[in-house]
């Protein structure tokens, strides 16, 4: 199998981690982890057992991907972004069995140093500013940013700011790909290229 995976990480029996990928230094995967192909795990990662990594991810140095986070494909997770699965945590009272479920869908990106607090959906291609601490689902292709976050724009699959308002209806293209995106009733989608 073709895993680069660095002396000093540790690999637990039983996970599964797809051709293509690169464990770095100090990693820990837990054994009920399933990583996909091409994902690359910076130095000092740790993944939980009931987590699921799409192909084609890169989570920087510094992230632990807890227990009940699923990453779909091509997600980017900043270096010391911060998951939580756990709503109300406290040091003494047990509360494992109240894991909430954490989805970030294709393409998403989490900024550096950005806190996604466990239960919510991460829209795909949406863009999570560094710093921004997000409690409430995210719309397909966000910009959010700030302490709680709150939504400023709309970014294309590239990654490039489009200029589109967030009410009304409206077009535009990525200066990068050429592609449109039509924003319809408060819902950014693909439009005709």
């Amino acid at each position: 199998m073709n895993v680069q995976i660095h002396p000093s990480a540790i690999v637990d029996e039983g996970a599964v981690i797809g051709e293509g990928s690169r464990v770095w230094h100090f990693v820990h995967v837990c054994g009920g982890a399933r990583i996909g192909a091409r994902v690359s795990l910076g130095q000092n990662v740790f993944v939980g057992n009931r987590v699921v990594i799409g192909d084609d991810c890169k989570i920087q140095n510094n992230v632990s991907v807890y227990d009940n986070v699923t990453l779909e494909d091509g997600v980017f997770c900043g270096p010391s972004m911060v998951f939580t699965n756990v709503y109300n945590p406290r040091a003494e009272v047990e509360r494992k069995s109240e894991f909430r479920d954490t989805l970030v869908r294709r393409g998403a990106t989490l900024g550096a140093n950005s806190t996604i607090v466990c239960g919510v959906t991460i829209g795909a291609y949406a863009f999570v500013g560094a710093g921004a601490v997000i409690n409430h689902d995210v719309p397909d292709y966000a910009l959010m940013v700030g302490v709680p976050a709150r939504q400023i724009g709309w970014m294309s699959e590239y990654g490039e700011r489009l200029p589109l308002s967030l009410t009304g209806d409206g077009e535009a293209v990525c200066p990068h790909s050429g592609m449109v995106y039509r924003l319809t009733d408060g819902v950014l989608g693909r439009g005709e290229e």
